[in-house]
């Protein structure tokens, strides 16, 4: 089946972070950029590892509770299910399971740099393998509903680039209905630059290109963009940084102000876990990368990140909103 009407306009997703971008944070994320009238196309969620059997149907609402509410966030952004796994019976099946829940479409992880997830042959070590990733991306094709996506995440290789046709053509043969590419190999791992001008080669498959990789700001985008040689792209920690992000690709003169920020950081520590010591760690992670975007979190974070209350981060927040209310 035919995926390029997903396609008719340049695509921005929000990209899956492992122990970052998490429901709550898709949902704050989401939501903001919602409200600035410039919503996501889709998000994709954090990769749930298959490993021996099939997933069951709780492991999927753990991972993904958006699919209580037909698999999109609360303000309406659909949400992609990421799978992990290098067993192609194990992976297909798991991801007719997900299907039957409602899940928008299905992506496949080959891009996870972590050493944990490659010694378990998982992840980008597949990178090496590009006959096993043709029979688990079409093992998946064919185990799911014909009009379900079914999409690859990879990076340009594992140890170099020397296998990059071979691993566009398995993708392609096995009939993925579109790629996303981290524009470094797993060595490279997350130090800059983004090899952009290296996703080129691959827009000459015949299906959509996204690119992703260290995009932090507009400017950013644009370079990406043209290099690449595609309008696609997943915003990743740049949009954590800056949840605004993908407003400023469009329109630069929309931002997101400090004061209207800190009431989406108040509505995540609002956030009713039971693990509240958990939320607040989650939180101070996420105004550790917020000082690299803001200069007031870079205010606040030298106080923040010795508090160990909700109630008191919220009251240190509520105060600097008042002192930069305009900013």
């Amino acid at each position: 089946m035919d995926f390029n009407h997903f396609f008719k306009q340049p695509v921005r997703l929000l990209a899956p972070m492992e122990g970052l971008t998490d429901p709550l944070m898709r949902q704050i994320l989401t939501k903001i950029a919602c409200d600035l009238g410039t919503p996501y196309d889709w998000s994709v969620s954090e990769f749930i590892r298959v490993t021996h059997y099939p997933l069951p149907a709780h492991v999927f609402y753990k991972y993904v509770p958006e699919l209580h509410d037909k698999g999109k966030t609360t303000s309406g952004t659909p949400i992609h299910v990421q799978l992990l796994g290098s067993n192609p019976d194990t992976m297909s099946q798991s991801a007719f399971v997900a299907t039957t829940l409602g899940a928008k479409a299905i992506d496949l992880n080959f891009g996870c740099p972590a050493k944990t997830v490659n010694n378990h042959k998982g992840g980008a070590v597949l990178l090496d393998e590009p006959d096993t990733l043709y029979t688990i991306i079409h093992a998946v094709r064919k185990a799911v509903p014909s009009d379900i996506p079914v999409s690859a995440k990879i990076r340009l290789g594992h140890k170099d680039t020397s296998k990059m046709a071979e691993i566009g053509q398995a993708i392609k043969s096995a009939n993925a209905s579109w790629l996303t590419i981290h524009a470094r190999t797993k060595t490279q791992g997350y130090k800059p630059p983004a090899y952009w001008e290296m996703i080129e080669p691959f827009t000459h498959l015949g299906l959509p290109i996204i690119a992703n990789g260290e995009i932090w700001t507009a400017e950013d985008a644009h370079r990406c963009m043209a290099q690449a040689g595609t309008p696609h792209l997943m915003l990743g920690r740049g949009a954590v940084t800056r949840p605004d992000l993908i407003t400023n690709i469009h329109q630069d003169t929309i931002t997101l102000s400090w004061h209207e920020l800190v009431t989406h950081q108040i509505a995540f520590l609002h956030d009713d876990t039971d693990n509240q010591s958990g939320l607040i760690g989650r939180y101070k992670q996420w105004l550790g990368m917020l000082t690299k975007g803001y200069m007031q979190a870079q205010d606040i974070w030298p106080i923040i990140k010795r508090l160990k209350t909700t109630q008191e981060i919220i009251a240190i927040l509520k105060q600097s909103a008042s002192t930069h209310e305009s900013a």
